[in-house]
């Protein structure tokens, strides 16, 4: 099934309002949030960790990098390093690559959010495409997805562009 099938059936079922926006492609978060005139600390960057022998899904605002040492701190792990293209591809087989919804329980996934994201009143995430999208309450996709909330992302500097 089309991810944007699994996701309207999802959310359908759970009474979860939610609307779904096409647009030109966009294979970025920092994309994203620009054809969707969106402010990019609403819009949701996926990224995909392995480590202490499995894998999870950390979800931060798009104008946020995610420091893999400081992850692997605030998740109390040894260490943490991202998801090959090859493991995204297994992971994640109905979505484009780098398109996967921040829905861990459709990919049997944890699901840790940023705490700064968690607390915006709106998100937008892919919708397993590049030209897809979701918007919904962020109260909703915390009840959908019961996510550990941490603070996750950095703040990119000037300088590191």
């Amino acid at each position: 099934m089309p991810p944007v099938e699994s996701l309207r059936s999802l959310f359908d079922s759970r009474k979860i309002p939610y609307s779904l926006t096409s647009h030109i492609p966009a294979t970025r978060a920092t994309e994203l949030a620009y054809v969707e005139h969106l402010p990019a600390w609403e819009v949701a960057k996926c990224v995909v960790v392995y480590g202490n022998a499995s894998y999870s899904m950390i979800v931060v605002p798009a104008d946020r990098f995610v420091d893999l040492d400081d992850l692997a701190s605030a998740l109390n792990v040894p260490w943490v390093r991202l998801a090959t293209e090859d493991e995204l591809a297994r992971i994640f087989p109905d979505c484009e690559l780098g398109a996967m919804p921040p829905i861990g329980m459709l990919y049997d996934l944890p699901v840790y959010l940023d705490a700064d994201l968690a607390a915006e009143a709106m998100i937008t995430f892919p919708a397993g495409t590049h030209s897809q999208c979701v918007h919904m309450r962020t109260d909703d996709l915390r009840r959908l997805t019961a996510p550990k909330i941490l603070p996750l992302g950095r703040l990119q500097s000037a300088a590191a562009g």
